[in-house]
Formats: structure tokens, C-alpha cells, sequence
């Protein structure tokens, strides 16, 4: 072990650490998670999975950073990223349920809303299946697209806010790790078990878990990065 790979640790618990040492700290968190939630996707996003990218750069090159990489752009991105994805959860968590409503499933909303049991759990899987298959291959697509613009503009905030050539970008993809690797084999072996766990947890839970799990995403797109 590296002495940066302590430091990343020692960041890594210091940002937790507090939630587990402090009573107020949390109730405040709640307090602020719940009142605004936009806010707190943005920042939870903005540094957990920031974070993850980090440990991915540190498994696929040794280093945790490297020139051009562009670690506040990155967060940026993440940050919008993340306020999606909030919204997206909203989204399948309502309208699965009222779906599986109208294909005639008893009282879905109630389940969801009830004790853990295997109705509650194949409609958490049911809601991952739709989420990950309808917005997870645009998500990711348009995160590779940011990526690749923010490599390009050398990393900087200026060059983030310059004009994406998204054509140009995309015909240029590695379209065969995006598809073969990405989201043929991430997407239902990882994302949909993983998201199914996201769905059964309480509301105010669920975006900081997904966040974390960009822990996860860096350990993945390194492992993509060393397919090409």
C-alpha cells in the first residue's frame, strides 16, 4: 500500500465519520437531505462518485491523478449527473408501481411503502429492470461523452463549458466496450441486483446509496478502460 492509497482512506473515513460519532450531525443531515434534495444529490454525487473515478484512475494507471484529468470538472459533471438521477428515481419509483398497478398487481405503492417481503422485492427488482434499461445506456453514453470532452479541453473548467462536439465524439466511441463490456454485461449483472437493493431501502436513502455506488463505477469503467 502506497501512502496515497492511505490518505484516500483517511479521506474516505472522514467523511463518514462523523454520522457515526454525532447524533446532531445526522438529524442535521436529514434535516438538509430532506429539505433539499437537489442540493444534496449534486454534492453527494459530487464527491462520492468523484471519489470513485479517483480509485479507478489508481487501478488502471497507479496514480490517483494524472495531468488533464480533470478532477472539478469531473465533479461538476457528477453533481448534474447526480441531480438526474434523483429525478430519475422519482420517476420509475412512481410510475413503475402505478404500471404494475394497471397490468392489475394488488395495492403496488402499498408494498413498496410495507415490510420487506418477495412482492416487495420483485417490484424493487421490477423498477431497476425499467431504470437501468430505459435512462442507464443514455446516462452512461452521455457520461462517456463528457469525459472524453473533458480529456480533451485538458481537463480545465473553462474547457468543460466550451461547446461539446457530440457527433464527432460519438462517432469515435468505442462502441464495442461500450456495448459488450458497459452495458451488455454491467447493466444486468451488476446494475439491476445493485439497484434492486437501492429501491428497497427508505426514500432518503436511496440517492446517497446510488452515490456510493460510484464507488463501484470507477472499479468498473477501470476495468473497461483495460479492455481497450
Amino acid at each position: 500500500m502506497k501512502r496515497t492509497d492511505l490518505y484516500f482512506i483517511v479521506i474516505i473515513a472522514a467523511l463518514f465519520a462523523p454520522f457515526f460519532v454525532s447524533d446532531s450531525l445526522y438529524a442535521g443531515y436529514q434535516s438538509f437531505n430532506a429539505a433539499h434534495g437537489m442540493v444534496m444529490s449534486f454534492l453527494k454525487f459530487a464527491i462520492l462518485s468523484t471519489l470513485g473515478e479517483l480509485l479507478g484512475l489508481r487501478i488502471s494507471t497507479g496514480k490517483y491523478l494524472r495531468k488533464g484529468f480533470g478532477v472539478c470538472p469531473r465533479a461538476v459533471v457528477w453533481g448534474v449527473l447526480g441531480m438526474g438521477i434523483n429525478l430519475a428515481f422519482i420517476v420509475f419509483s412512481t410510475g413503475v408501481p402505478a404500471a404494475a398497478a394497471y397490468l392489475g398487481v394488488d395495492n403496488p405503492a402499498g408494498i413498496m411503502a410495507g415490510p420487506l417481503c418477495m412482492e416487495k422485492i420483485g417490484l424493487a427488482f421490477a423498477i431497476s429492470v425499467c431504470l437501468n434499461s430505459i435512462f442507464a445506456p443514455v446516462f452512461m453514453t452521455f457520461h462517456k461523452i463528457t469525459d472524453t470532452h473533458i480529456l480533451a479541453t485538458g481537463g480545465t473548467l473553462r474547457g468543460l463549458f466550451t461547446p461539446i462536439p457530440m457527433g464527432e465524439i460519438m462517432q469515435n466511441l468505442n462502441w464495442r466496450v461500450q456495448w459488450g463490456f458497459v452495458f451488455k454485461k454491467t447493466i444486468p449483472l451488476f446494475w439491476f441486483p445493485a439497484h434492486t437493493i437501492t429501491f428497497l431501502l427508505p426514500g432518503e436513502m436511496r440517492v446517497l446509496f446510488a452515490a456510493l455506488l460510484g464507488v463501484a463505477l470507477g472499479v468498473i469503467l477501470a476495468i473497461a478502460a483495460r479492455k481497450k
